[in-house]
């Protein structure tokens, strides 16, 4: 970018809009994605204040009816984001199915760490730009096109990275679908703030519907309806007359459709869409930003208080004793013979559940003690993961050979809908309590950190407990004399000397115990001490003039 084109503007004070997206997050190794929107005062004063008069300054309201055209777009754009992520979502259920390692799946887990850490390079993307092509068009559109252009030649170079000789190539796999979540994050981060300026005033609440709805949508895509196109099984059950033995869609075609959708779709926008400034949407606001050096100076200040360090300390390890359920569960279901694509569409009957989850449980987290309900619900949570466990020792004995019985599925899906309740209950919770302690001053920031300290909490752990599966797991050397399974080299002299390595103690179940221990002595210890933050005097957690 030319240093003439390129802007960097300021303001001090900031506000936020939070979401989440849904769809099993816990069972699979993926975690909740806040929608962080940083607005500048200024500009959310002329978001409220905003509107369009006649000579005679009257006022005339447009309805959503008139900008029709740009809640569409919005709704687009955000199922585009959902559809990388859906795809990195699928992965690893794909990897269970050819026997990739746990250790291979900890490694492919980094895929889903960019949205937790967008604060970090958030404030460049809303800084700066190009001001002749737009401030949001000049990272969305190259953002866009490069997401197109990965998944086109990832639909050309997948199947050799999963099916090589010596197993799926996890290194490589990792990176291709780490730069498409960094991408799709950074486009969200584009996204969020053009959404504030392209709808006026009454409509701009549709841009969190937008964001919901269509996240939820591309990662439907991506993820449930992708896996079950893909399963010979679901299409010759389901959609065919004559089986085949392969599905519908393979990820290679997938990729490749929804490239050329995305270089399609971003060259019409970068075409024919004007930003703010430009067209009808002008709201003759000027549109300010903090620097990008102020707002990590800024950050800094805010960890650096005594009682945001100590929650941020908290947050980040509360979340330990629930990461062998959350990351590892629902491999080991996959590993156990519950097909991928099923496990995938048990998700759909829970979106009822999931929206009226936080309207539920927010009456009871709007007190002055929103941290209680986090507290209550901890311990539920902890015994689900025992329950998870009993799950997947109890799931090779209800196999039969067409599958597992239906109340196999209903019992899964019962167990989801109670873990849903505790982690929606603690998710509430401590949104709430996000923003109850936030220096309104610098609202927004100070929320967006909060936030991205809370998914790191959810992110590190599940890392770690995929990792420490293998090296827990303990098995013998069946049918031969003298050999041992205790490393790769191993085992195959064991299946060379006409033997087989048969599991005698599963590291996943020795990691489920103790975490659950780990999460009570926190529960016990830590726990009260998290309560006690609410008792901090508002002013503890107000940054002050040197911030």
């Amino acid at each position: 970018m030319e240093r003439s084109d390129l802007l960097s503007h300021r303001n001090g004070r900031q506000r936020k809009a939070t979401g989440t997206s849904p769809l099993l997050d816990g069972m699979r190794g993926t975690h909740k994605r806040e929608m962080n929107i940083a607005v500048p005062e200024e500009e959310a004063e002329a978001l409220i204040g905003d509107f369009d008069s006649d000579n005679h300054g009257h006022r005339v309201e447009r309805g959503i009816r008139g900008e029709l055209g740009s809640v569409s777009l919005l709704l687009f754009l955000y199922v585009l984001q959902g559809i990388p992520l859906g795809l990195a979502g699928s992965v690893p259920l794909i990897l269970q199915t050819k026997k990739a390692s746990y250790s291979d799946q900890a490694f492919f887990s980094f895929v889903f760490w960019p949205f937790s850490l967008k604060l970090l390079w958030a404030p460049l993307v809303d800084s700066l730009y190009f001001s002749r092509f737009g401030r949001r068009k000049s990272w969305l559109v190259p953002t866009q096109y490069l997401l197109g252009f990965f998944m086109i030649y990832l639909s050309g170079t997948v199947n050799l990275l999963l099916q090589s000789e010596g197993g799926p190539q996890i290194v490589p796999l990792t990176g291709v679908f780490f730069m498409l979540a960094f991408l799709a994050a950074t486009q969200d981060i584009a996204v969020d703030g053009w959404a504030l300026t392209m709808l006026s005033r009454e409509n701009v609440g549709y841009a969190s519907t937008c964001n919901s709805v269509g996240q939820t949508a591309g990662y439907f895509m991506g993820n449930v309806l992708f896996l079950a196109l893909e399963s010979a099984d679901f299409c010759n059950k389901y959609l065919r007359e004559e089986p085949r033995d392969m599905g519908i869609v393979t990820l290679s075609d997938f990729l490749f459709f929804w490239g050329v959708i995305f270089l399609v779709s971003t060259t019409l926008v970068a075409i024919m869409k004007k930003e703010s400034g430009e067209g009808r949407g002008d709201r003759g606001v000027q549109v300010e930003t903090q620097g990008v050096m102020e707002t990590y100076k800024l950050l800094f200040s805010i960890i650096k208080l005594p009682t945001v360090f100590t929650f941020c300390v908290l947050l980040l390890t509360a979340k330990i004793g629930f990461s062998a359920a959350d990351a590892v569960t629902g491999l080991k279901l996959v590993e156990a013979g519950v097909p991928k694509e099923t496990l995938a569409l048990l998700a759909v009957p829970l979106v009822p559940l999931q929206i009226l989850l936080p309207l539920v449980i927010s009456k009871y987290t709007a007190g002055p003690r929103p941290l209680d309900v986090f507290h209550k619900a901890f311990p539920f949570r902890l015994l689900m993961g025992l329950e998870y466990a009993l799950l997947v020792w109890w799931t090779p004995s209800v196999r039969q050979e067409g599958g597992f019985p239906l109340y196999y599925y209903v019992t899964i899906l019962l167990s989801y809908s109670v873990h849903q309740v505790a982690l929606y209950s603690m998710y509430v919770a401590c949104m709430a309590f996000h923003a109850k302690v936030s220096d309104p001053l610098i609202g927004g920031t100070y929320m967006t950190l909060l936030n991205t300290v809370t998914n790191l909490g959810g992110n590190w752990p599940s890392t770690v407990a995929l990792w420490v599966v293998d090296p827990l797991t303990l098995k013998g050397c069946q049918g031969a004399v003298e050999q041992n399974c205790s490393s790769a080299a191993a085992a195959e002299l064991c299946v060379d000397a006409g033997g087989a390595c048969v599991t005698t103690l599963d590291g996943y179940y020795v990691e489920s115990v103790v975490c659950v221990v780990i999460g009570l002595l926190w529960w016990l210890w830590l726990g009260k001490r998290m309560k006690q933050l609410q008792e901090r005097s508002p002013d503890a957690w107000k940054c002050r003039a040197n911030c």
